[in-house]
């Protein structure tokens, strides 16, 4: 969630006078990073994932699943706890982290060490997810659970939905009809970043989602709970204005998004050029894995016709005035934006020959001063454009206290701006003065309701990042093909130039199985092909796991758990890139399905599992071991193939054969706490 700095923040309108500041100064503090780390090498292969938990509490007398505000506490419980067995284990390494998120009710997770890309610290990632569960779960009360759900079916309901209750009349930062106050993390980033985005917006965010309309749902739909008279605000009436659409769940808080769950993924590169290719070979993977994660099809009591946070953030951190929307002509504001600063990738960022201009051929907007800055300063013409259009934007939190700073010791100032831009990748410099090298974030994927699916996705995306640098392959097309220039769902801005398809029918209900994605023919270099296969070795399931397609809990076995020394990066196996072939682009990509995607359409796309298979048989390793891996690439395969479903299909399917449901779209009380229920066992 970015900088958790103490200090004294500014309001928007204080901040306004130090905007120009923060750009030119975190400038400095990532030339001075580059200056003195663009040449590094030989890092190795760590990596790690993010998951994040909703606490939730059980009132079973009333039938209600609610979500506690309790992080504080749990967070004070938890950081006692780990430091004493830090202190108690000799490998206190492995000893997890608990980090803040926005949501009052949710707590985030990483692994107390990085993972190299070793086999065994593969094996190990399920076995530590679920201590981490079990660890958080140990001191919780005996009525709450930590849920891995992305979106809280119930959340801003009227009514109560929390523990304990809140008014939402209070909600001073967001101005929100549905959210209280006190549902956002009290650290003053928090508040005074909901509020930030409301007051240089200069009207609350608006969110739309399309409603699922079933047999009895109103067509067309007005939604009867949103208090359309209140008057306690000045943006209260925003909904009766337009904000809120027909047919569609009105959201209006930054809550909304951020209090979303999700998992990410960090790896670190050899040097700053593997982390540039490993960022553009997974630009197109990010909405194929949004799809094949999908997991939140419920938002406010109703069931969306959605199937996917993303566009919600998106909506819920939109700091764009209407001038920036495009609404109006500009005169305050320096540039027509597109979209918000939560949001796809608009550029690739590899100088590889195979990094065709032809595939970057959507038009993105970078501060000219700043691009002549970085590029004067030997940064390259694609990095400086990708850092000039990250600095278009506004810092939205900035600090009394913390104004002027150290340009050569810190980066406070850079990542005030680089980390509020929430995009599907993140190319991550090294934080100054740190032996971290240089990163990169995967985003896109929904968090998973078992550890076991947590697990074999983010197994599958480091495995994938290996195959793409052990292999030399290029899955390069066109960025508006890849990512999604429309901005959200009830947007009317009107420089939306271009809708990149991939992102977006990655959202659609029943994506995975129902829609087709642009994705590359050939990903060989030169047009070779080493020897795939889609055979995944006979390895049963552990009992119970979520491959049943029922997701009930169930426990697997990991094989070895134990840390081995980092892997060398796959650099030194790296097939060389050819250089660009002249040719038509459009023969270079197609639609195909997300089984084609995965599993391959025969001898010419060997599928993304064909890849990995490739790779793990060029590996000298036991046989048991890749079959101990391969169970987790069964159930990636398995959600491709659609013989598993996805999460949002499965908790559709399970509110929709629900005996209380009237079939009229509403999640009722009794309804979400049954699915919370059932989510847990």
């Amino acid at each position: 969630m970015g900088l958790l700095a103490l200090g004294t923040p500014l309001t928007w309108e204080d901040s306004k006078k130090y905007v120009d500041h923060v750009r030119e100064h975190g400038i400095t503090q990532f030339l001075n990073i580059w200056d003195r780390l663009k040449t590094r090498e030989g890092d190795t292969l760590l990596w790690g994932d993010e998951i994040e938990y909703m606490v939730i509490s059980f009132d079973d007398e009333n039938k209600n699943a609610k979500l506690s505000l309790c992080q504080a506490e749990v967070l004070a419980r938890l950081e006692v706890v780990t430091e004493r067995l830090r202190k108690e284990k000799p490998s206190s390494e492995d000893v997890p982290t608990f980090h803040p998120e926005y949501g009052r009710y949710m707590l985030e997770t990483t692994p107390g060490r990085p993972y190299s890309g070793s086999l065994p610290d593969l094996l190990s990632v399920e076995a530590n997810m679920r201590y981490r569960r079990k660890l958080a779960t140990s001191h919780l009360k005996p009525n709450q659970l930590p849920i891995t759900i992305t979106s809280f079916p119930r959340l801003g309901v009227q009514g109560v939905f929390t523990e304990p209750y809140y008014n939402p009349a209070d909600a001073i930062s967001s101005h929100s009809l549905f959210l209280p106050e006190e549902i956002t993390n009290p650290h003053v980033r928090f508040p005074t970043l909901t509020a930030n985005i409301r007051r240089r917006r200069g009207s609350k965010v608006a969110i739309n989602l399309p409603i699922f309309h079933d047999t009895h749902t109103p067509q067309p739909f007005h939604d009867p709970t949103i208090p359309w008279d209140r008057n306690i605000y000045p943006e209260d009436s925003e909904a009766k204005n337009g904000a809120a659409l027909p047919d569609h769940i009105y959201l209006d808080a930054m809550g909304f998004g951020m209090g979303c769950c999700c998992l990410q993924i960090t790896f670190q590169a050899c040097n700053v050029d593997e982390a540039r290719t490993v960022y553009d070979a997974l630009v197109p993977v990010s909405p194929i894995m949004l799809a094949l994660t999908a997991a939140s099809p419920a938002y406010r009591g109703y069931l969306a016709d959605v199937d996917c946070r993303w566009d919600v953030i998106s909506g819920s951190v939109d700091d764009r005035t209407e001038e920036e929307r495009g609404l109006k002509p500009l005169q305050n504001n320096r540039f027509a934006i597109p979209k918000s600063r939560y949001s796809s990738v608009d550029s690739y960022l590899s100088q590889d020959p195979s990094n065709k201009p032809e595939y970057n051929d959507v038009t993105f907007q970078y501060d000219q001063e700043i691009y002549s800055r970085l590029y004067n300063n030997g940064v390259d013409d694609v990095l400086a454009k990708h850092i000039a259009h990250l600095f278009i934007r506004d810092p939205l939190v900035i600090f009394s206290d913390k104004i002027d700073q150290d340009d050569k010791t810190s980066s406070d100032h850079f990542e005030s701006i680089q980390s509020t831009n929430w995009q599907s990748l993140r190319f991550k410099p090294p934080p100054a003065n740190s032996p971290i090298g240089w990163r990169v974030e995967f985003r896109s994927m929904e968090v998973q309701m078992t550890d076991f699916e947590n697990a074999a996705f983010s197994i599958f995306i480091v495995l994938l990042s290996r195959t793409i640098l052990s292999f030399g392959l290029n899955f390069y097309i066109p960025i508006s093909k890849a990512s999604r220039y429309l901005v959200v769902y009830g947007s009317r801005s009107k420089h939306s130039p271009q809708v990149d398809e991939n992102m977006k029918r990655a959202q659609k209900r029943s994506a995975a199985t129902n829609q087709k994605f642009w994705f590359r023919k050939q990903p060989y270099p030169w047009g070779s092909s080493p020897g795939h296969s889609h055979e995944t070795p006979a390895a049963t399931p552990p009992s119970g796991s979520p491959v049943s397609a029922t997701f009930p809990n169930g426990t697997a076995q990991n094989g070895s758990s134990g840390r081995k020394s980092p892997t060398r990066s796959a650099d030194q196996s790296r097939c060389p890139t050819p250089p660009s072939i002249n040719g038509d682009i459009e023969d270079e990509y197609e639609e195909m399905t997300m089984n084609e995607i995965i599993n391959g359409n025969g001898a010419e796309f060997p599928g993304l599992l064909g890849l990995i298979n490739a790779y793990l048989n060029s590996l000298d390793v036991e046989f048991e071991q890749k079959r101990n891996l391969r169970k987790y690439l069964e159930l990636v395969k398995r959600r491709a193939e659609g013989s598993l479903i996805t999460p949002a299909t499965w908790i559709r399917d399970f509110i929709r054969s629900h005996p209380g449901y009237k079939y009229d779209s509403v999640v009722t009380q009794e309804i979400n706490y049954d699915l919370i229920k059932a989510i847990d066992e």
